[in-house]
């Protein structure tokens, strides 16, 4: 179980990679170049899909990725309509850092028997907005405002939160295209606060971020956008990783 992999990679302190695709960004013939990229060793744990509109079909695109990789493929989705049952899993985000209903509990209705007929694996997972220095497309859409990059207490709160709620990973986003990633102080407190596994996206665009996050703590790192746009430093960024 996917689940599983993450809380045993943890547990030995290793540390989980996952890559982003957002099918909205992907054409059918750049999204096999990139799978295949994906495959080479070393290479990502994880494979995450979903966006904060997508557009292009989310089953399509799974079911693209499926053909070309035996990686474990997760959605990440950005509101009820993304779901596809060719996937291995899914994210079921409740968005805990922000007060508006739908992605604390509305998409969740709109999607929970259809998610529970497909059969497959569904990880509850606290999603909490930081605020990055710039509006990202994800707090625009959930209409929620992130938390203020330097008040980790109000993370550490939140995650807590979460956890108490029986929420199994907890997911500290800065946003795609984020200037920057969540702060080390932001990352090592909730970390210290918390027994669930750590994840931290956005944001993370060198190598050096990349270290700088996995130093602070986190269990495991999404990254999208750098990928996107140069997949030449997936290789060193899995290594980064698997060193770790």
């Amino acid at each position: 179980m996917i689940l599983n992999h993450i809380q045993e990679n943890r547990n030995k302190g290793k540390k989980t990679f996952a890559v982003l695709i957002d099918p909205d960004k992907q054409s059918e013939s750049s999204l096999i170049d990139l799978v295949k990229k994906l495959n080479q060793k070393p290479g990502p744990d994880l494979i995450l899909v979903g966006g904060s509109i997508v557009l292009n079909g989310i089953d399509q695109t799974v079911a693209l990725i499926k053909k070309n990789t035996a990686l474990p493929v997760i959605l990440f989705p950005g509101n009820a309509l993304q779901f596809s049952a060719k996937a291995d899993g899914i994210l079921f985000l409740s968005l805990i850092s922000g007060r508006n209903p739908d992605f604390l509990i509305g998409n969740h209705v709109l999607s929970a028997t259809r998610i529970k007929k497909s059969g497959i694996e569904v990880i509850p997972t606290g999603y909490i907005l930081i605020n990055s220095g710039a509006d990202t497309s994800v707090s625009y859409m959930s209409n929620t405002v992130p938390i203020p990059y330097q008040k980790p207490e109000i993370a550490v709160a939140t995650a807590i939160a979460g956890e108490l709620l029986g929420l199994k990973l907890i997911y500290l986003e800065a946003g795609s295209g984020a200037p920057r990633p969540v702060s080390d102080e932001m990352i090592q407190a909730v970390k210290k606060n918390s027994s669930v596994p750590l994840i931290v996206g956005g944001g993370i665009k060198t190598p050096k971020q990349l270290e700088n996050v996995l130093k602070a703590g986190a269990d495991m790192v999404v990254v999208g956008t750098a990928i996107e746009k140069d997949s030449s430093i997936l290789t060193d960024f899995a290594s980064i990783v698997s060193k770790s």
